[in-house]
C-alpha cells in the first residue's frame, strides 16, 4: 500500500505559503494544460507535437498536414479542462451529468456522439476484460456514482481517484474519448481535495496500461495506479512549491 505521508506535508507546506498572483497563476496553468492536452490526446493517438498543440491553444493556428479532427481534439480538452477547473473552484460532485459534460468538450467534434453513452458493443485490444454490452453501461455508470462515496471513505484521494478511473475505464461508457474524459475526471476530483492535477505522460503510457492489467488481472488492485498517481503528484507539488518560493512562473 503506497505511503501518502510526503505528499500530505508537500500539500500543507503549499498552503502554508505565499499565494501566486492571478498573472503567475495564470501562466502555469496555460502551460499546464498545454502539457497535459498533448500527453493525454497522445496516449489516444493524436498526432500533435507538444509544440503544435501550444501554437493551436496559444496562437489558433492551423497545422498543414495534420487531420482537422487533432486540432478540434486539442481545443477540446483544453476546454474541457477549463471546465474542469470551474467545477473544482465551486466543488460540484461528481454525477453523471458532470461526466457527460465532460465528454462533450472532450469530444466536440463528434455532435452524435458527444455526451452520450454508447450503444454498440466495443472491443479494447489487448485489454484482460472485454467492456460491457452497451444495454449494461447506464446501470454499471449509476452504481459506479453510487459506489464513489464508499470508495472514498477511509481511503486517501489517491487511492480513491485511481479505484474510480480504473472501473470507468473498465466500463467504457462512451463510443470514443473515454480515456481522455476520465483522466480529466480523476484530475477533478484531485483538485477538490485540495491537491494538484496530475499529467499522466505519453512516455509513461506502457506503466499506465500496467495499471490497467493489475486491476483486471490475477492481482486485482488499484495499488499500481495509486503508486503512478502519487509519484506524478509528488513530483508536481515539489515544482510548484518551488515556483512559489522562487517568486517566478520562470522555470
Amino acid at each position: 500500500m503506497t505511503d501518502f505521508t510526503h505528499i500530505d506535508a508537500l500539500a500543507a507546506e503549499l498552503r502554508s505559503l505565499r499565494p501566486l498572483n492571478a498573472g503567475e497563476l495564470k501562466r502555469i496553468r496555460e502551460g499546464f494544460i498545454i502539457e497535459n492536452t498533448y500527453n493525454s490526446n497522445a496516449i489516444e493517438g493524436n498526432s500533435l507535437t507538444l509544440r503544435e498543440t501550444a501554437l493551436i491553444l496559444k496562437e489558433g493556428l492551423t497545422i498543414g498536414e495534420k487531420p482537422i479532427k487533432d486540432h478540434l481534439e486539442a481545443i477540446g480538452h483544453r476546454d474541457a479542462f477549463e471546465y474542469v477547473i470551474t467545477l473544482a473552484n465551486t466543488d460540484t460532485p461528481l454525477t453523471e451529468r458532470v461526466v457527460k459534460d465532460i465528454h462533450s468538450l472532450v469530444l466536440m467534434n463528434d455532435a452524435f456522439n458527444k455526451g452520450v453513452y454508447r450503444s454498440v458493443p466495443v472491443y479494447i485490444s489487448g485489454a484482460l476484460r472485454e467492456p460491457p454490452q452497451p444495454y449494461l453501461v447506464p446501470v454499471q455508470m449509476e452504481a459506479l456514482l453510487a459506489d464513489y462515496d464508499d470508495i472514498k471513505s477511509g481511503k486517501h484521494i489517491i487511492e480513491a481517484v485511481s479505484e474510480f478511473h480504473l472501473r470507468f475505464e473498465g466500463v467504457h461508457p462512451f463510443i470514443d474519448g473515454n480515456g481522455r474524459t476520465g483522466r480529466l475526471i480523476l484530475n477533478l476530483e484531485l483538485i477538490k481535495a485540495g491537491l494538484l492535477p496530475v499529467n499522466i505522460k505519453y512516455n509513461d503510457r506502457r506503466k499506465y496500461y500496467d495499471c490497467f492489467d493489475a486491476y483486471h488481472g490475477e492481482a486485482y488492485t488499484s495499488d499500481t495506479l495509486s503508486l503512478l498517481i502519487a509519484d506524478y503528484e509528488a513530483a508536481e507539488l515539489e515544482r510548484y512549491i518551488g515556483i512559489v518560493k522562487g517568486g517566478t512562473t520562470d522555470k
